[in-house]
């Protein structure tokens, strides 16, 4: 049964201390038809059963929108799950080589022209019977075809996320649809999908609809695309913690993909943080953006989380020496004391 801990969709923080499998080598389904947008698969994470395969599948898109696959990341001790999300832009998905497109960096399946989505036939299996808006561009992939499924870590995938994915970070983001969330549910409530069973080659790697886990719908993976070592712990033991390490947290740039964040819609517009005075009490900035979260305040010097500085504090009353007191003048002498006149002898006469 379900563990709404379960990895990609849930706003609960997800860290597991082994990392997931490589990516199954499979083909990717016929597109049904016009507006479907290729999801690709993923390792989801099971309190109960360890990691388990979603299989990659076609949704009908929110026009207008591409998808960013999630992807796990090593980061604090940790593989740590980033959700993916629907946005106008294609943002950092660790690296991550999911094919059909998605090679580590952007998205080469396909466009938006106006409300009409067109498909590069050359990286997605579109036929022209279903669908007539196509085009042909060719996408040099790397010679060095690697199947790893997390980023950063021993033997994980080295990068790091490019300007422009930088950008599309902090745009607006839409959570998966209802239809990807179900498809989630359901993979998790196959036994054959967890990886202690099918060893990294699942019977079901891709569907051609959300949640559509038939044989006329259902393509099994090829190969396991690297040797399965089975964890030396149980999933219980294996489970990382619940909440991103305060340290790490407060430790994590606006460029580092260390992982511990979980999927939050950003708001369109980011808050600044309202000017503090010399006579109020420092208040902590304000951060948006599904890729940021709040940072605990540094106890000593430093950057916040996104590079926002924290507001200075300076004392309401600055004290400063009082100036010398200036000598007082000296005390002016005392007037001489009036002298008495002499009383006129008698028989004197007046002066002359």
């Amino acid at each position: 049964m379900l563990s709404f801990s379960a990895a990609s969709f849930g706003q609960v923080f997800v860290s597991v201390r082994v990392g997931p499998p490589a990516l199954p080598i499979y083909a990717q389904p016929l597109c049904p038809g016009p507006g479907y947008f290729w999801t690709p698969g993923y390792w989801g994470w099971n309190d109960g059963g360890g990691y388990y395969w979603v299989p990659g599948t076609w949704v009908v898109a929110p026009v207008g929108l591409l998808w960013t696959p999630g992807y796990w990341g090593w980061g604090g001790g940790f593989y740590a799950w980033h959700a993916g999300y629907w946005g106008p832009h294609i943002g950092f998905y660790g690296g991550i080589n999911y094919g059909f497109g998605y090679g580590g960096v952007g998205f080469a399946g396909g466009e938006w022209r106006g409300g009409a989505f067109y498909y590069n036939r050359a990286v997605t299996n579109v036929s022209v019977t279903n669908v007539t808006n196509v085009y042909t561009h060719t996408v040099v992939e790397n010679t060095t075809v690697t199947r790893t499924s997390f980023n950063g870590g021993e033997g994980g995938v080295k990068a790091a996320p490019t300007p422009q994915e930088q950008v599309a970070e902090h745009e607006t983001h839409t959570a998966p649809l209802a239809a990807q969330a179900q498809h989630e549910t359901a993979a998790s409530q196959n036994k054959a999908n967890f990886a202690s069973e099918n060893h990294g080659r699942p019977a079901i790697a891709a569907t051609a609809k959300p949640g559509d886990f038939s044989s006329r719908s259902a393509v099994s993976a090829k190969a396991a695309g690297g040797e399965y070592h089975a964890p030396a712990m149980s999933p219980k033991e294996a489970r990382g913690p619940s909440t991103p390490p305060a340290s790490s947290a407060a430790a994590k740039s606006a460029n580092s993909n260390n992982g511990f964040r979980s999927f939050t819609p950003p708001a369109k517009n980011e808050t600044k943080p309202a000017a503090t005075s010399s006579n109020s009490k420092t208040s902590n900035p304000t951060t948006s953006g599904a890729n940021s979260e709040r940072q605990p305040a540094s106890h000593g010097s430093g950057t916040m989380s996104g590079g926002n500085r924290p507001s200075e504090t300076r004392p309401a009353n600055q004290s400063h020496p009082a100036p010398a007191a200036k000598p007082a003048p000296p005390a002016k002498k005392a007037a001489p004391p009036a002298r008495k006149q002499r009383e006129p002898r008698e028989g004197r006469g007046k002066s002359r």
